[in-house]
């Protein structure tokens, strides 16, 4: 097993509504410009490292906070690789059988799309750990994100690399990872989330429920905004969660607290009641939404009809119609 730790920057469109998003087969939260990687040694130290320019196709006008955060310009973008010869020199260092280590999980989610959009195999990338999550057991965190920065400072790691560049953020990840038990974190990782998850000061054990189960359950993360999210073919196209067929949906209501509903209908498997839950990401101001699919009885329509009336009162009241996913 190769571990390697990695970290991606990537430009971002200038607007959510940009027309760039029309050649694309899905929602693009961003286009890799730079790889930066690290071969951890048998004994988890940091050893051989990667980096990479890559020139973006999609976004090539350099968003501003990009620019601001990473001192990238048009001028060293235009002598990067392709995201294909990359990706294909990437592979190549990383050998076989790897898994990759990195802070958080935007840069997974990130590295999945523009392969997407690349038509690459993406079949030797399965393996993923984000380092948050152990060094948050070891150290009494709780599920509450934490900066790379916070983790160097408790471990009293001096900053020896540039911040924002994805070499000197992938050999400081590793430098993290170095000072952390990592035979034991690796081992009790498939259950760090439910372990953080009860630390926090609101938890509570699960119960045993007479609702019904959700058929499926789906998170999403890196919307610039709940509208946004709605657009995004990942949140609004839903198969069939017993067929795997096209299904056809109704509207989307908002219930408050930053909750949605919906009714999608397969027609051979009937209908399916959609619940959307959004949550802000206090350390990028994106937005994350979790999903959860039932199998919608004639309670579920009901309650969904009922909302879906007062929704048209209300909109009627304010004399305009409002888009429930604009808020």
């Amino acid at each position: 097993m190769n571990y390697i730790v990695v970290d991606l920057e990537w430009n971002q469109a200038m607007s959510s509504k940009s027309s760039v998003f029309n050649k694309l087969p899905i929602h693009l939260g961003g286009e890799i410009i730079e790889i930066g990687a690290v071969k951890l040694t048998e004994d988890m130290k940091p050893g051989e490292e990667f980096t990479v320019d890559v020139k973006p196709v999609y976004f090539r006008r350099m968003h501003y906070k990009v620019k601001k955060i990473t001192g990238f310009d048009k001028e060293r973008l235009s002598h990067g690789l392709s995201f294909p010869e990359a990706m294909e020199k990437f592979r190549a260092w990383c050998g076989d059988d790897v898994t990759f280590i990195t802070w958080g999980c935007d840069d997974q989610r990130i590295m999945e799309q523009n392969i997407i959009i690349h038509d690459l195999d993406w079949d030797w990338i399965a393996g993923w750990i984000n380092l948050q999550l152990i060094y948050n057991l070891q150290t009494g965190g709780d599920k509450n994100q934490k900066s790379l920065a916070s983790a160097m400072e408790h471990f009293e790691i001096e900053q020896t690399r540039v911040a924002h560049d994805a070499l000197g953020d992938a050999y400081n990840t590793a430098l993290v990872g170095a000072h952390l038990d990592m035979e034991s974190g690796l081992r009790m990782y498939d259950d760090a989330a439910e372990i953080l998850a009860s630390r926090m000061p609101n938890y509570k054990p699960p119960t045993e429920s007479d609702g019904p189960d959700a058929l499926r359950h789906d998170s999403f993360d890196g919307f610039l905004s709940k509208a946004d999210a709605f657009t995004d073919e990942r949140m609004h196209t839903i198969p069939c969660p017993v067929c795997g067929g096209e299904t056809g949906a109704l509207k989307w209501i908002n219930q408050g607290d930053h909750r949605y509903m919906n009714i999608y209908s397969c027609p051979e498997h009937g209908s399916f009641l959609v619940r959307a839950k959004f949550r802000k990401n206090k350390d990028d101001d994106t937005w994350l939404a979790n999903r959860l699919i039932y199998e919608a009885d004639e309670e579920m329509q009901a309650f969904y009809k009922s909302k879906a009336s007062q929704s048209r009162r209300r909109g009627r009241g304010h004399g305009r119609k409002r888009s429930s996913a604009s808020k």
